[in-house]
C-alpha cells in the first residue's frame, strides 16, 4: 500500500511540473523545454550550413541526440503522468510532440530525414498556454482599444509567420536541394520570406514540378498574409471576457485543459484536479 501511495504522489508530483503551467515549477519547466526546442533548431539549421557542419560536425550531431533523447523522455513521462495516455497521444501537442522526437531515430534509417527536426518549431505553440495569448480571442472591442490591443495580436501573427518559414524552408530544402540553389535550410527560409511577402527578387526559385507547385501555393498564401496585420490594426479586437479568467489547470483524467480559476473539479469529467 505505502508503495502504491509513494508511486501515486510521484505520478502527482511530475504531473504537476509537466502540465501545469501555473506552479513555480510548471513555468521553469516549460521555460527550459522553449529554450531547448529553439536550441535544437538552431542546431538542426547550422547543420544545413555546409562549411559550419564541416567544422563542427561532431559537437552538433551529439547536441542533437542529446535534445532528442531529452524529448524522447519528455514525451514518456507526459505518457505515464495521466490516467488516459491516448488522450494525450492522439491529442494535437500529442502528435506535435511525437513529430518533433522521431526524426532524429530516422535519420538513422532514411538518410536525409534529420532536417525534419525542424518540426520542433510547432512545439513552440505551447507559448499560447504559458502566456494565456488565447484571452485575446474573444468578443469585439472598439476602434481605439484595436489600435492599443494590436502589438499582442501583431507579435502573435509574426510568431506565426516565423513558424510558417521554418518549415516552407526545411520542405523547400528538400525538395529541391542545392543542386537547384536552396544551399541551406536558412537561405530556403530566405526564399519563403521573399515569397510570402510577394516581393519575388528572382535569385533563387524552384526548378522541379512539386517545388513549383509548393511556391505557387505560398504566392496565393501570402496575399491573405499581407492583409492580416491590416486587419488586425483597423478592425475592432476581440475582448477578453474579465469575468471568466482561463488557466492551464490539466486534467489528468480526460486531458481538459480550460478551467476556471480556482477550480477543484474538471468541468468536463467532473473528477478533482
Amino acid at each position: 500500500m505505502k508503495k502504491q501511495k509513494d508511486i501515486k504522489d510521484w505520478k502527482y508530483k511530475l504531473h504537476e511540473i509537466i502540465y501545469e503551467a501555473d506552479t513555480p515549477n510548471g513555468k521553469l519547466f516549460d521555460l527550459i523545454l522553449i529554450f531547448t526546442i529553439i536550441a535544437s533548431i538552431l542546431l538542426v539549421m547550422l547543420e544545413s550550413v555546409e562549411s559550419f557542419d564541416k567544422n563542427y560536425h561532431n559537437f552538433l550531431n551529439i547536441s542533437e541526440w542529446v535534445i532528442t533523447v531529452l524529448f524522447t523522455i519528455e514525451y514518456i513521462a507526459r505518457i505515464i503522468t495521466i490516467k488516459k495516455p491516448q488522450k494525450y497521444i492522439f491529442s494535437f501537442y500529442g502528435v506535435i510532440d511525437l513529430l518533433a522526437t522521431i526524426p532524429k531515430y530516422l535519420s538513422l534509417i532514411f538518410v536525409g530525414t534529420h532536417a525534419l527536426i525542424a518540426l520542433r518549431a510547432l512545439r513552440l505553440l505551447r507559448i499560447f498556454r504559458i502566456l494565456k495569448l488565447t484571452r485575446y480571442l474573444g468578443a469585439s472591442k472598439t476602434l481605439s482599444s484595436a489600435l492599443k490591443a494590436s502589438r499582442i495580436k501583431i507579435a502573435v501573427f509574426l510568431f506565426v509567420v516565423v513558424l510558417l518559414t521554418v518549415v516552407l524552408g526545411t520542405i523547400m530544402y528538400l525538395v529541391e536541394g542545392p543542386v537547384n540553389g536552396f544551399t541551406s535550410i536558412p537561405y530556403s527560409m530566405y526564399w519563403a520570406i521573399v515569397t510570402l511577402t510577394t516581393v519575388g527578387y528572382g535569385d533563387i526559385s524552384p526548378h522541379t514540378p512539386i517545388g513549383q507547385f509548393i511556391a505557387s501555393i505560398v504566392m496565393i498564401l501570402g496575399y491573405g498574409i499581407i492583409a492580416i496585420p491590416t486587419g488586425i490594426v483597423t478592425a475592432e479586437m476581440a475582448k477578453p471576457d474579465t469575468n471568466i479568467q482561463l488557466n492551464t489547470l490539466h486534467c489528468k483524467h480526460c486531458g481538459e485543459d480550460n478551467h476556471l480559476d480556482n477550480a477543484e473539479y474538471c468541468n468536463k469529467c467532473g473528477k478533482k484536479l
